[in-house]
């Protein structure tokens, strides 16, 4: 039986039983713990949490998934992927533990003939949780199987919950029997197991799992470890069939890579290495070619699903699944591109089901293929700087890869850690991954949020190194002593690498021989600005970067005309952008050297970023800047500037600069030959951006203040130039404003603020201690309003206007109230600014009656969107959903009367 059709006969199961369909959701939901879908009960998570009320009381779906924690075992086990389709069937309220296990055991064990799966019986071992005798008898009575014949396993296997507080049950299994070769006989009998051996899962394999799901969890610490409030209000049911796993065993395979839609990728795999599938290169290659299966198939639904490579989150994710499934082609000896050749086996085959891979097709395989251009240029240059390190280790005896290697694979030639760490492991090496982290960490320290931005979206670091080679000497970059000059286009890069033309509309990334823009770095925005061409072609300069050493690369939209290498350009920078730039980066130079003045040697930069008109400053300091220093500071770099200092620019050996005075920033890179900014003989620093003539024309410096950004770190924000001034006089304005408003002089504003702020504070509380009276005032006639349920004196009331600190304590004042000696209880529901607050509170007599307040919160919390807990005597909670407070109400009424009746 095909997939396909298991499927399909899956959902018209289901359908047949009164349940809605539902299709797939996207792999990418909108949930910020989960890169990826990663079950099938995601997409109705706000239904089994009460957040949503479930459209329909039954519902089955078959639900793309994604789960990347078990990569390293794809290809290795019968049942680990990364991609894989999970079949469910869910009832809201519905049907519970008697309709889940009829409707699966009908569907698996009712022959093919009339529409089931036909598996045999024999072969079938359902299990529980120990001690679930509700299951265990369920069980029996439907199947007729004995006691014996179904196994007892604990919380670690057969409990469910989504690992917070909120919904959680037990479970049950239907586990399949492979049959001896694939595990030990006769060892599966005991019926107190506990816990699922590791040496029998292969052969006692999961394939549906029934989760019933009735307590409501107040802390999960672990999967055997969790604390159960009492049973849900509406019991649910949330089962998980792996389709692959279904598919393996009925289509007579060993594993999930040779099913239907998984094994003519393999086939096509050995074809194009010359390998053969199970042959004489053993378990190794059979590995490979799962993985490829796998991989391929995985990445087809992620980029389906919107996702594309980068080097974070989802984007790192497909990347990895990509490369793997690449480079495992190239160890099975193949190093011609592949995924032409096997992402449309796949694509033909998921197109069945999932018909977008068809008309999507075009952006799919464009990504793809990109992808595996540029991972193939990074594996010949990486590849044999890997190989070379790793002999160097072995010649010294060594078995570790140091970090700094690890690092440099991954910074100069874009080797991910992951590769490296299968590389080093085939062979027989460790990797320094502490060190490695290490750096990585300093390199971001470095990088700013935008340029991390922009950076990501740069393809292989290969394709600049392609362009780089071509020159054969770096761009020389002239905006040092001029903004405008001539040269030629040398290169274009866009998503799929080096391009060969561009036209009107594109924005693709240029090289020039020579050039005035500035490329960001040192904590300085790129220049912007205009290319032409002498082919009348024109460009607008939007960003420039220099993603490795020697190359500058413009970021440019073609706003006419075409781009070709070789035309010459004639380049001009945005002279007024680049002034006002400038003069923010000499500021950072002046201020960073006042602080140091002011606050010691150890105030030293830890980043910047000059923009125009702007800066901001980072420095090293143990607490917050007293607002005595900051004013020091702003008045001495301003003194400075009015002496009119001269901004100069040397360029000479580490050494000398260092002996000259000049500052170099920790983690910086500098060649042998440094360049160093001088104001006056004030500041010395190694710097590689451009700088304002003169002190004096950055006009003034205005510092907006500070703040902390992570331990031992301050932040500074300032304004220079024009902006400084245009700052300065709506602050101005702004004071004159307030004076005439509050009828006294500008000096004397702090304190008449102040003044008036101390007078609203005192009306504030004294208005809040009348307003809680006249709330608590009305506590003794709720009490003497209290009506009998069961025998016990119930308060149950809302109140609007009131938050959760007034609730609580009117619900503890009416408590006080009623007679100790009689069984009371007290709920209060109040509402104020669209939230939902909830307190009981239960007196001794109360609870000796079995009443507890933590039962209220809980049969209240839902109605209201919301949830709660506490003790037996007093419990609280929120919500968000006011319109059925009058039902939870009722619902406080009806858990005191089954109390009082129990």
């Amino acid at each position: 039986m095909d997939t396909a059709e298991i499927r399909r006969r899956f959902v018209a199961h289901f359908e047949r039983a009164a349940h809605t369909p539902v299709p797939s959701a996207s792999l990418l939901l909108d949930d910020p713990n989960l890169l990826f879908v990663n079950a099938g009960m995601v997409p109705f998570k706000p239904y089994f949490l009460g957040q949503e009320t479930a459209p329909y009381d039954r519902a089955v779906s078959v639900q793309k998934c994604v789960r990347t924690p078990d990569i390293e075992d794809v290809g290795k086990t019968t049942r680990h992927g990364t991609f894989f389709e999970m079949c469910g069937n869910f009832s809201f309220g519905d049907y519970f533990k008697e309709g889940a296990i009829e409707l699966a055991w009908d569907l698996v064990t009712r022959s093919q003939a009339d529409g089931g799966w036909g598996m045999e019986e024999s072969r079938l071992w359902p299990s529980i949780l120990h001690g679930d005798d509700e299951a265990l008898h369920l069980w029996m009575k439907i199947t007729g199987l004995p006691s014996e014949r179904i196994v007892k396993l604990g919380p670690k296997e057969n409990y469910w919950s989504m690992g917070v507080p909120g919904p959680g049950g037990p479970c049950s299994e239907i586990l399949y029997d492979r049959g001896p070769e694939h595990g030990p006989d006769g060892e599966f009998e005991t019926t107190d197991r506990i816990e699922m051996p590791t040496k029998l899962e292969d052969r006692y394999l999961e394939i549906w799992n029934l989760v019933f799901m009735q307590d409501e969890l107040s802390a999960v610490r672990s999967k055997e470890d969790f604390d159960i409030v009492g049973p849900l209000p509406r019991k649910n049911i949330d089962t998980g069939m792996g389709l692959e796993r279904v598919a393996y065993l009925l289509q007579g395979v060993d594993n999930m890579y040779e099913i239907d839609v998984m094994y003519p990728v393999i086939e096509r795999a050995a074809e194009l290495t010359g390998r053969r599938y199970g042959g004489p290169g053993g378990h190794e290659d059979d590995v490979r070619m799962r993985v490829v299966a796998d991989h391929v198939r995985s990445s087809l639904m992620l980029i389906a699903d919107g996702v594309t490579p980068g080097n974070e989150g989802r984007g790192y994710v497909l990347r990895r699944l990509l490369r793997r499934a690449v480079r495992s082609m190239r160890l099975l000896g193949t190093e011609d591109r592949v995924l032409p050749e096997l992402l449309p086996i796949s694509r033909d085959k998921m197109g069945e089901t999932y018909t977008q891979v068809h008309h999507d097709w075009e952006r799919i395989s464009q990504i793809a293929y990109a992808e595996e251009d540029a991972f193939r240029q990074t594996l010949r240059a990486g590849t044999t700087i890997f190989d070379q390190a790793a002999a160097d280790v072995k010649s010294s005896g060594e078995t570790v890869l140091s970090g700094e290697r690890a690092f440099a694979l991954h910074d100069t030639y874009g080797f991910p850690i992951d590769l490296t760490l299968e590389m080093a492991q085939e062979q027989g090496l460790v990797v320094d991954e502490v060190g490695f982290r290490e750096l990585m960490g300093q390199q971001r320290d470095r990088a700013k949020a935008d340029a991390r931005a922009k950076k990501g979206a740069h393809v292989d670091a290969t394709a600049y190194r392609r362009i780089a080679d071509s020159l054969g000497a770096p761009v020389d970059f002239t905006g040092y002593r001029e903004v405008v000059s001539e040269g030629s286009v040398r290169g274009l890069v866009a998503a799929g690498g080096v391009v060969e033309s561009a036209r009107e509309g594109d924005e693709v990334e240029l090289v020039l021989d020579r050039t005035p823009f500035y490329a960001e770095g040192g904590g300085q925005l790129a220049d912007q600005g205009v290319i032409e061409l002498d082919n009348g072609a024109r460009l607008e300069v939007r960003d420039v970067q220099s993603p490795i050493r020697g190359l500058v690369v413009h970021r440019v939209k073609v706003l006419s005309g075409e781009v070709t290498p070789g035309a010459a350009a004639h380049s001009a920078v945005d002279v007024e952008r680049r002034r006002s730039i400038s003069r923010a980066h000499t500021a950072t130079h002046m201020v960073h050297k006042a602080f140091r003045e002011a606050l010691g040697e150890t105030a030293t930069q830890a980043g910047s970023e000059n923009a125009p008109g702007r800066f901001r400053f980072d420095f090293s300091a143990s607490g917050a800047v007293p607002a005595t220093v900051m004013s020091d500071v702003e008045a001495r770099v301003n003194d400075v500037i009015l002496d009119d200092l001269s901004v100069h620019a040397e360029t000479m050996s580490q050494a000398e600069a260092v002996k000259s005075g000049a500052m170099a920033l920790f983690g910086e890179k500098y060649g042998d030959q440094v360049r160093v900014i001088s104001v006056g003989d004030w500041a010395r620093e190694l710097c590689g951006g451009t700088h304002a003539g003169r002190s004096g024309q950055l006009g003034v410096i205005k510092l907006l203040g500070e703040s902390s950004i992570g331990s031992g770190v301050r932040r500074v924000e300032a304004l220079v130039g024009a902006d400084a001034y245009r700052f300065l006089a709506r602050e101005h304005v702004l004071v004159a404003q307030l004076s005439e408003a509050l009828k006294t002089r500008p000096e004397d504003l702090p304190e008449r603020v102040n003044d008036i702020v101390e007078r609203l504070r005192a009306a504030e509380k004294e208005i809040e201690k009348v307003r809680l009276g006249q709330l608590l005032a009305g506590g003794a006639a709720l009490a003497d309003d209290a009506v009998d349920v069961g025998g016990v004196r119930l308060v149950a009331h809302r109140v609007d206007g009131a938050g959760g600190a007034d609730v609580r304590n009117l619900a503890l004042d009416i408590r006080g109230r009623l007679p100790q000696e009689q069984a009371g209880a007290v709920l209060i529901v109040g509402v104020a600014d669209g939230k939902v607050a909830v307190v009981a509170a239960v007196n001794d007599a109360g609870r000796a009656r079995g009443v507890s307040a933590n039962d209220l919160v809980g049969a209240v919390g839902p109605l209201v969107g919301g949830r709660g807990g506490g003790k037996d005597d007093v419990a609280q909670g929120g919500g968000t959903d006011a319109s059925r407070i009058d039902e939870a109400l009722a619902a406080a009424r009806a858990t005191v009367a089954r109390a009082t009746q129990g």
